[in-house]
């Protein structure tokens, strides 16, 4: 396939670009050209977006970046409207117009936490402008998009030291600087989601006419703290650095967007499909840190032993 990849330069986006160019040709933007392999376009800009998309002629368009932080999105509401939401309808719009299936990334933080787990028909109830502005994207795509493909992640993982700005890497920050003790959340709990398996699986779904809204996360039901404690283990740390359970009030000041208490996601439509190809979240946090980290991890846990690379 001829595939348009909008707003691809983080850490999700690195994944789709090292999965789907062995197979298909792509056109890959962002807002700014990190690397050689992207083109600069802001999707935020109608003209600008559609342009690129008329000049590439794609099969398939797909909309990935997105404002994920959520106090970001809390202090700056307009931002986060206009680049999750307002770019959403161009992306629609550009879809219907050159007669091509729409991809658009959603996330488990559209729920409201009241559920033990969500599956894909489960109805969201958006608790913040991160995930109500997500949440719209989701309408937007159904209503206008004749055929689309909605993926639901849960808490990112990947794109290494460099791409990576969530849970993991601010982990791995900590254990560089020398900390000894870590202080996690254990009041909150979802599905851990590594950008390479969401992306294989994305490739996998894509290449069907099965078009819909899937819930993508990697397999079993965990929380941050016991994440914690899995990657001090195999980093080899366990018996040197001690992961202390807090309640989320411990980080009110810096984490005060509103957030689920649990954003649990299960593969059911996948699962019924048989198109489920997420391994088991402890599986895929090891090839990780294995894929992305060894250079980093050296010189603080030597004991670290890696799993085969898989690039």
């Amino acid at each position: 396939m001829k595939v348009f990849l909008a707003g691809v330069g983080g850490m999700l986006g690195e994944a789709l670009y090292r999965v789907l160019r062995t197979e298909h040709e792509l056109f890959c933007t962002d807002l700014e050209k990190r690397t050689d392999w992207l083109v600069q376009s802001d999707f935020r800009d109608f003209k600008d977006y559609e342009s690129k998309v008329s000049a590439f002629e794609p099969s398939i368009l797909m909309h990935i970046g997105a404002h994920t932080s959520l106090e970001y999105c809390e202090r700056n509401a307009d931002d986060a409207y206009r680049t999750n939401t307002l770019s959403v309808e161009h992306a629609a719009t550009l879809a219907q117009v050159h007669g091509i299936p729409l991809v658009y990334i959603s996330t488990a933080g559209i729920f409201d936490g009241a559920k033990d787990y969500y599956d894909d028909w489960d109805q969201p109830g958006p608790m913040g402008v991160y995930g109500r502005s997500k949440y719209l994207g989701e309408i937007l795509v159904q209503n206008r998009v004749d055929r689309h493909y909605i993926f639901r992640a849960g808490w990112m993982m990947g794109g290494g030291p460099e791409l990576d700005k969530k849970f993991i890497n601010k982990l791995m920050k900590q254990l560089a600087a020398g900390t000894k003790t870590l202080h996690v959340v254990d009041d909150k709990l979802g599905t851990p989601t590594y950008t390479v398996d969401f992306a294989r699986n994305l490739n996998a779904v894509v290449k069907t006419p099965y078009y819909g809204l899937y819930n993508m996360v990697c397999g079993g039901h965990t929380g941050r703290l016991e994440v914690a404690q899995e990657l001090v283990k195999l980093l080899g740390l366990d018996s040197e650095v001690e992961v202390k359970a807090v309640s989320s009030d411990h980080f009110a000041n810096e984490y005060y967007a509103p957030r689920p208490a649990c954003e649990r996601l299960v593969n059911y439509k996948l699962d019924l499909r048989g198109l489920n190809l997420m391994r088991d979240w402890k599986v895929s946090l090891s090839h990780y840190l294995s894929d992305y980290y060894q250079e980093y991890v050296a010189p603080f846990a030597p004991n670290f032993v890696p799993m085969e690379n898989e690039f």
